[in-house]
């Protein structure tokens, strides 16, 4: 066996090991009780340990300096596989461990913290997670030659840094503040149409949501739909795991998550089958990731043709009238609002720019765990003009920090950005996108996605996939442009 097959061999290794950890932290948020949470902690504790020693071994340290490939797919292959052994030689056993312990005590502490809008009650966790999440990122950043929040953000997604962020950030920004008035002015004039008053029975969203995954090219051979506190999608490309969360009250809530999930879980099952469990095999970042999910959910299925296919869809599932007007009003109505999940896309890139410009203050040590909630009250009224009435739907309303996901954040609003970008080229590609749309029908966009991102793993990266696909690497022009036209005509 050469070095490189010997090397293939060890990181497929790792990979099972991942995906063993991925379905117990599905089962934590879905399924598991109260009670397992401290022995589910010491699993996903000891199984990151063992990851981690997979790495660090030495014929995987011997083997690198010795591999050769060939082939483009297996250079780059071999490059992500050094990339991942420099991380993890850097990185202490112990650290590793310490951090996974720390995030799984942390989010249960937040759970019933979120429950009981009781910041106090997770401070000192949280202020644990915060500090283990920092030593990690100094270590990384020296062995990598970067900041260390630019560390933690090259975990999610390579090849941009927090200064390039923070520049297309900043320019939305200042797109924002002379959009958000003139579309809550447009909008007033508009007559308002509304849904009809539920209740919509969870059972039948939970039916509607599968049909419209299916539809959407989901293959439930392959995948299950759960409930969870916050709606995610987990698992593996062979076992995917996407969770919602139903409200009586509003059934567009939950088929707009699963929607979402469901481009998230399409991106998993259209990975190269050829290199599964190879690092070359993955998704190419999470903001790539977030690409996939928007441009379904928020590209096409916001989309005039496909709400119109929805709407004679949900009339017969609930037995009331659901109109296509009510549906826009419902699924494309800007409103400054507190909770980041249930935000519009256009006020959405406010939320992502507050937790970024707080998790880097929180990192630096500039600003204490103690001092975050009102740090994030300041924050949000600067940015959106209104001001949270408690820390439940203030600081404690994400999971991600309670569980160590520090760095994750600028993803979304970077992949907001990509998927209109994506979108619009393949438009140019598919003049027949809208009639399919409005028969439900993602299949023409889904394809052109499998050919142009999914199928190319992380043989390129985010900002090489763009230029390929869309003949541009990420341009934010095509974000602003999608919501001048959605909201501002």
């Amino acid at each position: 066996m050469s070095a490189y097959e010997a090397l293939k061999a060890s990181f497929h290794r790792i990979a099972c090991l991942d995906e063993a950890s991925a379905v117990l932290s599905w089962d934590a948020a879905a399924m598991m009780p109260e009670g397992g949470a401290e022995a589910r902690g010491e699993q996903m504790a000891v199984l990151a340990g063992l990851s981690h020693d997979f790495l660090c071994a030495r014929d995987v340290g011997e083997n690198l300096a010795k591999a050769e490939a060939a082939e483009e797919w297996d250079k780059q292959n071999l490059n992500l596989m050094r990339e991942s052994h420099l991380r993890a030689t850097a990185l202490p056993r112990d650290l590793v461990e310490a951090q996974v312990r720390a995030g799984r005590t942390c989010e249960t502490i937040w759970r019933a913290a979120r429950k009981a809008n009781d910041f106090a009650a997770v401070r000192a966790a949280l202020a644990e997670v915060v500090k283990l999440t920092r030593e990690g990122a100094e270590i990384l950043g020296a062995a990598l030659g970067l900041s260390p929040y630019d560390a933690l953000m090259s975990q999610y997604q390579r090849g941009i840094n927090a200064e390039q962020a923070g520049t297309i950030f900043a320019r939305y920004e200042a797109f924002l503040r002379e959009a958000l008035p003139q579309a809550e002015a447009l909008q007033a004039k508009r007559p308002q149409a509304a849904l009809p008053p539920g209740p919509y029975p969870e059972a039948v969203q939970a039916d509607l949501a599968r049909k419209l995954a299916a539809g959407a090219g989901l293959n439930f051979n392959a995948a299950r739909l759960d409930i969870s506190a916050h709606p995610f999608c987990g698992g593996t490309p062979t076992d995917i795991r996407i969770t919602t969360r139903y409200d009586e009250a509003d059934f567009a809530a939950a088929l707009m998550g699963v929607l979402h999930e469901t481009g998230h879980a399409l991106y998993e099952q259209n990975l190269p089958a050829a290199w599964a469990r190879q690092p070359v095999g993955a998704a190419a970042g999470m903001a790539m990731h977030e690409s996939q999910s928007l441009i379904v959910e928020m590209q096409a299925v916001r989309s005039d043709a496909y709400l119109s296919y929805l709407a004679p869809l949900a009339t017969e599932a609930f037995g009331k009238q659901v109109t296509l007007a009510g549906l826009k009003h419902r699924l494309r109505r800007v409103e400054r609002s507190f909770i980041r999940v249930e935000a519009d896309e256009m006020t959405y890139p406010a939320h992502v720019l507050l937790r970024f410009r707080l998790e880097q203050a929180l990192l630096s040590g500039e600003l204490a765990v103690a001092d975050l909630p009102v740090a994030w009250n300041e924050g949000l009224n600067a940015l959106l003009g209104i001001t949270p009435p408690d820390d439940a739907r203030g600081c404690l309303q994400d999971i991600h920090w309670f569980d160590g996901a520090i760095g994750y954040f600028p993803s979304y609003t970077l992949g907001a950005m990509a998927a209109a970008q994506l979108m619009e080229a393949a438009r140019e590609a598919l003049p027949e996108m809208d009639s399919a749309l409005a028969r439900g029908n993602l299949a023409p966009l889904t394809a052109w996605l499998a050919e142009h991102v999914h199928g190319r793993g992380s043989s390129a990266g985010f900002n090489e996939i763009l230029q390929a696909a869309t003949g541009e690497t990420l341009n934010p022009a095509y974000f602003e442009a999608h919501l001048t036209a959605r909201y501002l005509t």
